[in-house]
């Protein structure tokens, strides 16, 4: 079980999908805190993307009920998808549009002025040295400099938490760092990061990581604790072992 805070920024509570006859998410309880980075890990199949696609208001749940931004993903998903920053694993922003265009979009959507807009482009641009890139089309951009252009755009209206699917994957190691980056730095600002990830020693970055194997919540502390739990050298050791258990 996680540990209690009443000031928690996400809170599943028997979070639960079915489809059909198949139970893909299993009651699943956790909370995670404001500013937190919190990983969330399991194989293909384990039921991870299920469960971010009903915290964000993708999916509905077939019983539970978790609150996202302080607000229920049953009774009002379209607050929660406005409240929330979402970086899916398949590429989100418009191959032709412009670097400049797409932060422009996505700011028009999420309601911020045109004054608002004008200073996100600006601030996006120079955070990520793409100032000299404003007017080059998407498409054109290595998938590095578009996996941290999207990161961005996800922060544009400024939300509480920023759902991130698998985010970094594709990219070489460095990029992988460099984006790494830009989500501590999002996380000094005080926003809430939850992670999901194929490549295990990113779950070292997370503040605390839950391990989902067959739909349930198998394991769910910080990184340095659950290697000391499981007796491992690393977060790899850690999941092969919860693994293979259920094997």
């Amino acid at each position: 079980m996680s540990r209690i805070n009443k000031n928690y920024i996400v809170r599943a509570k028997n979070l639960t999908k079915r489809f059909g006859d198949f139970t893909a998410v299993n009651q699943i309880n956790f909370e995670v805190e404001p500013g937190e980075i919190f990983g969330f890990l399991g194989a293909n199949g384990a039921g991870k993307t299920t469960a971010m696609r009903m915290l964000t208001g993708l999916l509905k749940a077939t019983d539970g009920d978790a609150h996202v931004a302080g607000h229920s993903i049953n009774g009002s998903p379209e607050k929660v998808k406005y409240s929330i920053g979402y970086m899916s694993q398949k590429f989100s922003l418009y191959d032709d549009l412009k670097v400049y265009e797409n932060i422009r979009l996505y700011g028009g959507i999420y309601g911020l002025t045109g004054k608002q807009i004008r200073s996100k482009i600006e601030d996006i641009l120079e955070e990520l040295n793409m100032t000299a890139l404003r007017n080059k089309l998407v498409r054109d951009l290595p998938l590095g400099w578009k996996q941290k252009l999207a990161f961005s755009v996800a922060l544009v209206h400024d939300p509480a938490v920023v759902f991130l699917d698998e985010p970094t994957s594709g990219v070489d190691p460095i990029t992988r760092r460099s984006f790494w980056e830009l989500i501590y730095r999002a996380a000094r600002r005080g926003v809430t990061v939850f992670v999901t990830t194929h490549y295990l020693d990113e779950a070292e970055y997370c503040d605390r990581v839950s391990i989902m194997v067959n739909g349930v919540i198998e394991a769910l502390d910080t990184p340095q604790k659950l290697k000391e739990k499981y007796h491992a050298r690393s977060m790899h050791e850690v999941f092969v072992h919860l693994a293979r258990k259920e094997q």
